[in-house]
């Protein structure tokens, strides 16, 4: 048995924290005058930034934000490097530490080498094919009771819609029960939680986002907590009672700080993750009617082989609707960057990097590449058939992560995404006023500033 790698703390605890002096020999921008300006500049239009910094100073290039100094490499070599990470040089927690340790400590993504894998194979058993098929059932009939209250709505918002129907849906297929009156609560926390890792005060000063988070964490591990004791040798469907009742390699159950830290963060992707990337896509639908057709096409084929409710069995055959859904994920990644910190020094594209930097990579500058995505502003489809993909760059296409650190319910947003539309175009028709352009806010998390006004039509 290989010896175990330390843990992520013990890395982290030994590690140099590099100077503006330390990675001098990196192109970039000199020194803010008001460190914070440079950050809300960024977050403010964070693609045209990182274009723009390219553009001056190339594929790698040292930048400062909250965090300090750190540098940052783009294209889909610098993904490889990082994500697949053979010679275990970045720790995934001490890039995501500085951004989510005081609202998600100890989720999966804040873990590294030894820790994670265990952890991660503990947690795989409430996504294995039998579990997968009882929470599609459950999607399809939530889906279904929300679809019948939007009818005859005439316009409305959809991002609080579908963010509101994502976070029920993961009450029933996550916890196995419908969420009661502390709903609103639970969704305001996951809000304050989310937006707590980009906030510019990074301590829990009154009346900050940082506040606000940290107590809608505290109030979502009290939640859990309550219910850990019920779940412990019960029998269940939903993911938690798995994971409650989950064993890793030496059959010792997760404590319930472990469950509780795991359920907030696998909460947190599912709700939040999963809502930006359907909303991403009804937009893009609703600007390109004719994919609508033709996805509604194969959907028309599917129930016609297997009736009106998808089974688990023909999720395979959406192809078409899957090739959408990865293009409206390469425009509008649901984690448009990715940090990390070097444990190791190591070079890349003739750059030294030392030991301890913290290092960005960035999906959202990746996906819109024209040497591997022609005319990258469009909306196609169609460059995820089968010859097209295989010819691409492994790396270019990276909205779920990538090696050891891809997202663990990768098929079960795919799974929700393809129940969802399955039932939503079977019967309607998106459309947008006419005229209008929906502009998104990239960070934390991608969502429409106005909060995509849409109406459903009968097809």
């Amino acid at each position: 048995m290989n010896a175990p790698v330390p843990a992520s703390e013990f890395l982290l605890a030994t590690l140099p924290n590099p100077t503006l002096a330390d990675l001098s020999h990196i192109p970039g921008p000199p020194p803010a005058k008001i460190r914070a300006l440079r950050t809300i500049k960024f977050l403010k239009d964070p693609l045209g930034t990182i274009q723009l910094m390219a553009d001056t100073y190339g594929l790698v290039f040292k930048r400062q934000d909250f965090g300090g100094w750190g540098v940052t490499m783009l294209g889909p070599d610098a993904n490889e490097l990082v994500m697949f990470n053979k010679d275990k040089i970045f720790s995934s927690a001490g890039g995501w530490n500085p951004v989510l340790d005081q609202v998600f400590p100890k989720g999966l993504m804040l873990m590294d080498f030894e820790e994670h894998r265990m952890h991660r194979k503990t947690l795989s058993v409430a996504f294995k094919p039998a579990p997968m098929k009882h929470y599609l059932g459950e999607l399809n009939a939530g889906i279904a009771r929300r679809l019948a209250r939007w009818e005859g709505q005439g316009e409305f918002k959809f991002y609080p819609a579908i963010k509101d129907l994502t976070l029920d849906l993961a009450a029933t297929s996550f916890l196995g029960i419908p969420w009661g009156p502390e709903a609103r609560r639970i969704n305001q926390a996951f809000v304050d939680m989310v937006l707590a890792s980009v906030g510019i005060a990074r301590k829990p000063w009154p009346f900050t986002q940082m506040r606000r988070g940290v107590e809608g964490r505290a109030f979502l591990c009290d939640y859990f907590g309550k219910l850990i004791p019920q779940r412990r040798g019960q029998q269940g469907d939903d993911i938690f009672t798995q994971v409650c009742n989950a064993r890793d390699e030496n059959e010792q159950l997760l404590s319930d700080q472990a469950i509780i830290d795991h359920m907030n963060f696998l909460m947190m992707a599912a709700h939040d993750t999963t809502t930006s990337s359907i909303t991403s896509l009804t937009w893009f639908l609703a600007r390109h009617p004719e994919w609508q057709e033709q996805i509604r096409a194969e959907i028309d084929g599917v129930r016609a082989r297997h009736g009106d409710t998808l089974p688990y069995e023909a999720l395979g055959e959406l192809e078409l609707l899957e090739m959408a859904f990865k293009e409206a994920l390469r425009l509008i990644p649901p984690v448009p960057a990715m940090p990390r910190r070097a444990v190791k020094a190591f070079d890349f594209l003739g750059y030294h990097i030392p030991a301890g930097a913290q290092v960005g990579i960035n999906p959202m500058f990746t996906h819109r590449m024209p040497e591997h995505w022609p005319d990258p502003e469009k909306f196609d489809p169609m460059r995820f058939t089968t010859q097209l993909s295989r010819d691409r760059h492994k790396y270019a296409w990276v909205p779920f992560g990538g090696g050891a650190h891809m997202c663990l319910g990768l098929h079960f947003a795919y799974m929700q995404v393809k129940s969802f539309f399955f039932q939503l175009l079977s019967t309607r028709r998106i459309t947008v006023p006419s005229g209008y352009e929906c502009q998104f806010s990239m960070f934390p998390i991608p969502k429409p500033r106005d909060g995509l006004p849409i109406r459903l039509l009968p097809r």
